[in-house]
This record gives C-alpha cells, sequence and structure tokens, in this order.
C-alpha cells in the first residue's frame, strides 16, 4: 500500500524544476513548484463544489483563490483615479490632459 498524496507531481515535472535550479533562483523555481500544487488543490476544490454545488459556485471559488491579473487598461485607469482625484491645480490643462487621457484609456479593449 502506498501513502503517496493525491497530489504529486510527475518525474518529468520534477525534472524540469531540478533543471531550472541551475538557471533560475531557488525561489523562483520553488515559487512554480508551489503554484502547480496550489492550481492542483483549487481545481480538485473547483471539481467536488461542481459536483456537490453547482458550476456557478465552482467558477466564484476558482475567481476567489486564483483571480486573473487585470489587463493593462483597467491597472491604467485604476492608476489614474488618484491622479485625478489630487489634480486640483487651477490650470485647466491639467484637467484636459487627464481627461484626455483617459477618455484614450477607455477607448482601448479590455484584452
Amino acid at each position: 500500500m502506498t501513502n503517496q498524496h493525491p497530489i504529486t507531481p510527475s518525474l518529468e515535472l520534477v525534472h524540469q524544476w531540478a533543471d531550472m535550479l541551475s538557471s533560475r533562483s531557488d525561489h523562483a523555481v520553488f515559487s512554480l513548484a508551489t503554484q502547480w500544487g496550489a492550481d492542483q488543490e483549487l481545481e480538485a476544490c473547483v471539481d467536488f463544489v461542481q459536483y456537490e454545488a453547482d458550476w456557478n459556485t465552482a467558477e466564484k471559488l476558482r475567481a476567489a483563490r486564483c483571480p486573473k491579473t487585470p489587463s493593462l487598461k483597467k491597472q491604467a485607469l485604476k492608476a489614474l483615479e488618484p491622479i485625478e482625484r489630487y489634480a486640483s491645480a487651477p490650470v485647466t490643462t491639467n484637467k484636459e490632459s487627464l481627461a484626455l487621457i483617459r477618455k484614450a484609456l477607455e477607448a482601448l479593449p479590455n484584452d
């Protein structure tokens, strides 16, 4: 009888990580391995929730535990907010410039 954990990387993946140790920092390689394990656990939880609850709950779980990085557009718009808030200079060109930047960013696609 084996005591192998159900979430165990393949030997090929272990060798791949070991090979990376010669060209990357330990932290980078161990972070990849940790992320792999976390992703496997998340998928197991999502599978369980899909079976026991419903698909929407499973997708909410996935989104909450493994959020996607916002698009560059969304990051730029978020970064622009405090600048707009504190741009109280009486010079209208500053406000006009900020408005123009916001309009251009909002026109970009969300990818």
